[in-house]
C-alpha cells in the first residue's frame, strides 16, 4: 500500500508551524544561557578556568596582650604586612624584580627563598628583607602582580608598647625565628614565623602566641590567587594568645628606669604578701619597639655587641657582693642558734682585729645591741657574728632564704643566676683544706668576699623580712586569660615559711626600722614623713673599681604592701646613690608621688571593664593571701624550658 504525503499528514501548514515555533523556542534558549555564561558568569568561568590548584595559606594569629597590675594593657598588637613567597613557584625574574620593590640585592632575596625551600618549597613563607612593608611596597607589589610569580603580601601583626619605658629584661622581645629553632620545635613553626626570645615572651610563648589559621584559595598557573575557595567554608580563623596579667606597676618600672638612666645596675620590687615582681630593671637597656616588625641588622648587631651589654639583665643574672644588706640574715642566724638575743651587747672599738689583719668599722660604736648595730651598720659587730655562726651554719640559713640557688621566676632560667653561698666544703674544694684563713666568715658577716647574690635574690629575701618568715617564688605573671574557654586563671605558685622564730625577724624588723626613721640610721637622711619605710644600705667593696651602691627597704613597716633592692655597680656608698632611688619608687608606688622633673606626659588608661568579659580583669579585688605550701615550680614549668 503506497503512502501519500502532503494531504493533511506530518507535512500539514499546521504542524510544520509549531515545529517552527519548537525550533526557534529550544535555539532561543540556548543563545539566552550562551549569552548568560559567556557575558554574566563569563568572568567567573575565565577564573575558575585559569584556577590550577587550591593554595594553603597560613594566617598569623594576635599574640595574647599584657596588662599591668592596674589593668592596663601595655604591650599590645599593631597591624603589619609582610611579603611571603612561596618557593617551587619563584622565578629569577620575579626574585629581581621583587629585590628592586623592597631595595635589597636579589641574591639576599634568592638565599632567603632557597633557606625557607629547604622546609617546605610548597609552603608560603615570610622572608626577612620583606617583613613590615610600608603602603608604597604593597601598592608595587600589586602593580606587578602578574610578573611577582609566587609572591603574596600577607598580614603579620607586630608588638606595640603603651607605655613611656621598655621594661626590656622583663618582658623581653620577640624575633624571627632562626634555623636552630626551626629544627628543634619542629612542625610548630615555619621560616619567617616570629616567636619570642628573652622574658616572658619566651617563657609564656606556647601561650601568648596562638594558633594559626588556614585559609584556602583557589590560584593560577602562575601561582597568584584568583578566588576563595568554597567561598571561605573551608577557611579556619586564627586563635588569639592568651593575654597575661602581671603583677607589674608600670608607672614604678618607668620611674625606676629614669631613675636608673646612664647607670648600670638592677632594681627589683616585690609585693611581700605573695611575690608578685612590680618592677624589673636592668641598665643599660635599649628599646624593645626597635626589634619589633622590621629590625635593622645594624641594630641588632650593635646592642649585641656593645660593650656595656645592654641585653645582660643586672638584675637577675650576674652575682656582687652583698656588702651590709647581708648583716640581717647572720642576725636571723644567730638568733635561732641561740649565739645572740636581741639584748646581746657585743663592743666595737672601731675595728676587728683578726689573725694579723684588721677589719674597719664605721667609727667606735662601742657596746652595742643588734638593733643599734643594724641601725649603724656596725662591721665589728656582725664580724663578730660571722665568727659566732660559722661557715655551714651560714649556708644553712642563705639557703632557707633562697641563696645558692636560681629563684625560680616565670621567666627562662638562662635569665637567672644562682650567686654563691660558701661553706667548708666549698672552700675545701677552692682553696685545700688549709688554703683559707679560718676567719673567713668574719668577712662574710658583712657581706664580702665568696658571698656572692643577685638583686632578685635580695628583694626577695628583704620581701621576707617584710612579711614576718615567708619566702614566695618571685614571678611576673598573676593570671591568664584563656581565649579559648573565656575565663581568666590564676597562677599558683610556690611558698616555704621560714622555721625562724617570729620575735627573731621582728627585732630585725626593728633594726631596719631605725635605719630610716631615727637619728643615727645610715639612711635616716631618706626619712618619708607620711611612710614608715624599713631598710638596710650596703657599699660592697668591689676588687676591679669603686664599691657597688646597695640599698633593700620595705614598706609601710606595719603592713608592709612593696619590698625593692636597688644596686648600683661602681657608685659608691648605698646611702647615696641607690637608696635615693628605692625611697622614690616607694613613694610613687604607695602614695602616687612623681618627682616633679620625671612625671609622665601621658597616662596610659585603664582598660574598660565593662567592655570585655567580666572574668578577664579585676583590679579592685585585692588578692588573698595563700597559705605557705611547699615550694615548688610554679604550674608553667613547661614553658620555661625554652
Amino acid at each position: 500500500m503506497t503512502q501519500v504525503f502532503g494531504d493533511g499528514g506530518f507535512g500539514s501548514p499546521s504542524r510544520q508551524r509549531i515545529f517552527r515555533y519548537a525550533v526557534l523556542a529550544l535555539v532561543s534558549i540556548f543563545v539566552i544561557r550562551l549569552g548568560w555564561l559567556q557575558i554574566i558568569e563569563g568572568g567567573a568561568y575565565r577564573l575558575k578556568a585559569e584556577a590550577q590548584a587550591i593554595k594553603q595559606i597560613k594566617i598569623e594569629p594576635f599574640r595574647g596582650i599584657m596588662y599591668d597590675r592596674k589593668g592596663r594593657a601595655i604591650v599590645r598588637n599593631s597591624p603589619g604586612f609582610s611579603v611571603a613567597i612561596t618557593p617551587y613557584q619563584f622565578t629569577r625574574e620575579s626574585c629581581i624584580r621583587l629585590a628592586a620593590i623592597l631595595g635589597v640585592p636579589d641574591s639576599l632575596v634568592w638565599a632567603e627563598v632557597r633557606k625557607a625551600a629547604a622546609y617546605n618549597k610548597f609552603n608560603p613563607a615570610k622572608i626577612s628583607s620583606g617583613r613590615d612593608v610600608d603602603f608604597a611596597v604593597m601598592s608595587a607589589i600589586e602593580e606587578q602582580r602578574d610578573e611577582l610569580i609566587g609572591v603574596d603580601v600577607v598580614i603579620d601583626p607586630k608588638r606595640f608598647y603603651a607605655f613611656d619605658g621598655n621594661a626590656t629584661h622583663l618582658l623581653g622581645y620577640t624575633r624571627e625565628i632562626d634555623e636552630r629553632q626551626l629544627k628543634l620545635l619542629g612542625d610548630m613553626y615555619d621560616p619567617g614565623d616570629i616567636t619570642g626570645q628573652t622574658g616572658l615572651e619566651a617563657s609564656y610563648e606556647n601561650y601568648i602566641r596562638g594558633q594559626k589559621g588556614l585559609q584556602f584559595v583557589a590560584v593560577n598557573n602562575r601561582g597568584q590567587r584568583v578566588s576563595s575557595f568554597n567561598e571561605g567554608k573551608s577557611d579556619q580563623p586564627p586563635g588569639e594568645g592568651f593575654d597575661l596579667y602581671l603583677g607589674l606597676d608600670i608607672d614604678v618600672q618607668v620611674l625606676a628606669e629614669k631613675l636608673m638612666h646612664g647607670k648600670r645596675g638592677g632594681a627589683v620590687a616585690i609585693d611581700p604578701s605573695n611575690g608578685e615582681v612590680i618592677a624589673m630593671v636592668s641598665m643599660p637597656d635599649f628599646d624593645l619597639r626597635l626589634l619589633s616588625g622590621k629590625t635593622s641588622r645594624a641594630y641588632f648587631n650593635s646592642i649585641f655587641r656593645d660593650p656595656e651589654e645592654p641585653m645582660f639583665n643586672r638584675a637577675s643574672m650576674p652575682a656582687y657582693p652583698p656588702g651590709s644588706t647581708w648583716k640581717m640574715l647572720i642576725a636571723l642566724g644567730c638568733l635561732q642558734e641561740g649565739l645572740i638575743t636581741p639584748t646581746t651587747t657585743l663592743f666595737c672599738g672601731g675595728s676587728y682585729n683578726y689573725g694579723n689583719k684588721s677589719m674597719a668599722c664605721h667609727g667606735a660604736h662601742g657596746s652595742v645591741q643588734l638593733s643599734r648595730a643594724i641601725q649603724a651598720s656596725c662591721n665589728v659587730y656582725f664580724a663578730q657574728c660571722g665568727m659566732k655562726l660559722g661557715p655551714n651554719r651560714m649556708k644553712k640559713y642563705a639557703t632557707m632564704f633562697g641563696f645558692g640557688e636560681k629563684p625560680g621566676m616565670d621567666f627562662p632560667t638562662s635569665q637567672e643566676a644562682k650567686g654563691s653561698v660558701p661553706d667548708s666544703a666549698y672552700m675545701d674544694r677552692r682553696w685545700g683544706k688549709r688554703g683559707w684563713s679560718p676567719y673567713a666568715p668574719a668577712n662574710w658577716g658583712i657581706g664580702q668576699g665568696e658571698v656572692l647574690v643577685t638583686p632578685l635574690q635580695m628583694a626577695r629575701y628583704t620581701a621576707a623580712i617584710a612579711n614576718g618568715g615567708i619566702v614566695y617564688q618571685p614571678h611576673a605573671v598573676r593570671a591568664m586569660y584563656n581565649k579559648v574557654l573565656r575565663q581568666r586563671n590564676d597562677i599558683p605558685y610556690g611558698a616555704t615559711e621560714l622555721p625562724i622564730d617570729k620575735k627573731y625577724i621582728e627585732a630585725v624588723q626593728k633594726g631596719m626600722y631605725m635605719v630610716v626613721n631615727e637619728p643615727g640610721g645610715t639612711a635616716f637622711s631618706l626619712k618619708i614623713a607620711d611612710i614608715a619605710m624599713c631598710g638596710k644600705t650596703g657599699t660592697a667593696q668591689n676588687p676591679q673599681g669603686r664599691d657597688h651602691s646597695w640599698f633593700v627597704c620595705y614598706a609601710p613597716a606595719d603592713d608592709p604592701k612593696i619590698a625593692v633592692c636597688v644596686m648600683i655597680e661602681n657608685a659608691g656608698f648605698g646611702s647615696t646613690v641607690a637608696a635615693p632611688i628605692a625611697k622614690q619608687m616607694v613613694e610613687l608606688y604607695l602614695k602616687g608621688r612623681w618627682p616633679e622633673e620625671l612625671k609622665p606626659k601621658s597616662k596610659i588608661d585603664a582598660i574598660d571593664s565593662t567592655a570585655v568579659d567580666s572574668n578577664r580583669v579585676d583590679t579592685t579585688a585585692k588578692k588573698k593571701q595563700e597559705q605557705p605550701k611547699p615550694r615548688g615550680p610554679f604550674i608553667l614549668s613547661a614553658a620555661t624550658q625554652r
